[in-house]
C-alpha cells in the first residue's frame, strides 16, 4: 500500500492529501509532526530535505507536491486529472506554476507581517493581481478544467484556502468565490480543510519556524 507522509496543517501536504482523496487511491498515512520527525535519520533517506510531502509507491520514492500529483496521475489515471487538448493542459500547468510561484510566497508576509507594513501591503496587492488572473482563466467553468476538477483545481484551491484566514475574501471575483464554494463542498475538502483554530495553530508553528530559520 502507498505510505503518505504529511502534516494535515501543510498545504504541499493538502494537495496530494486530495489528490489521493479524488482518486480514490489506497493509502497509509504517516503523519509528521513537525517538530522533529522530520529530521529523523528513517525520514531523511525518503526526503533528504526534510520536508513534507514524500511518498513510498511499490518501494518507488517520490517528494515535491507537484511531481506526486503527476506521479499519481500516470499511474491511476481514473478518475482523470488532467486535460488531453494540449492548450487546456499547458493551461492547467501554468496555473499550477503562477499558484506556487507567485501566490505561495506572498503568503508568509501576510501571515507574519502587521497589516500596516510595506511588506504586508505590497504581499496584498501582489494576492489580489494573482486572484485576479486565477479568475480571469477560470471565466465561467465550474473548474480550471472545465466541467471536471482538474491537478490546478487542487492546487490552487489548497493555495488559495488560507487566504480567506488573512483577511482577503474573493467577493471582487464572484466566479472565484462559486469556485471556491464548490471545491469546500467536495468531500475530499471537507475532509482535509483546516478549521480556523487549526489555521491559528498552523500559523503559530510556521512564525515559530520562520524565527529558527527552519522549513517544515
Amino acid at each position: 500500500m502507498l505510505k503518505f507522509y504529511y502534516n494535515p496543517r501543510s498545504p504541499m501536504a493538502r494537495r496530494v492529501w486530495r489528490g489521493l482523496l479524488e482518486k480514490d487511491i489506497p493509502f497509509e498515512g504517516i503523519v509528521m509532526n513537525l517538530n522533529g520527525d522530520q529530521f529523523q535519520p528513517d525520514y531523511l533517506q525518503i526526503h533528504p530535505f526534510h520536508h513534507v510531502p514524500a511518498i513510498i509507491d511499490d518501494g518507488f520514492k517520490m517528494i515535491e507536491s507537484i511531481a506526486i500529483l503527476e506521479y499519481l496521475e500516470i499511474k491511476y489515471p481514473n478518475p482523470a486529472l488532467l486535460p488531453k487538448d494540449t492548450q487546456a493542459l499547458a493551461k492547467i500547468r501554468m496555473l499550477q506554476m503562477v499558484s506556487t510561484n507567485e501566490l505561495v510566497p506572498k503568503v508568509l508576509p501576510l501571515m507574519l507581517e502587521e497589516q500596516d507594513s510595506p511588506k504586508f501591503v505590497a504581499a496584498k496587492e501582489h494576492v489580489e493581481k494573482v486572484l485576479a488572473f486565477f479568475a480571469d482563466n477560470l471565466k465561467d467553468d465550474s473548474y480550471f478544467g472545465g466541467e471536471n476538477l482538474s491537478l490546478a483545481d487542487i492546487i490552487v484551491g489548497t493555495d488559495v484556502s488560507s487566504i480567506p484566514h488573512l483577511g482577503i475574501d474573493f467577493s471582487k471575483y464572484p466566479n472565484l468565490n462559486k469556485w471556491f464554494e464548490r471545491l469546500m463542498q467536495r468531500q475530499s475538502w471537507q475532509t482535509t480543510e483546516m478549521s480556523p483554530e487549526d489555521f491559528e495553530k498552523f500559523r503559530r508553528v510556521v512564525t515559530r519556524m520562520v524565527r529558527q530559520k527552519i522549513k517544515p
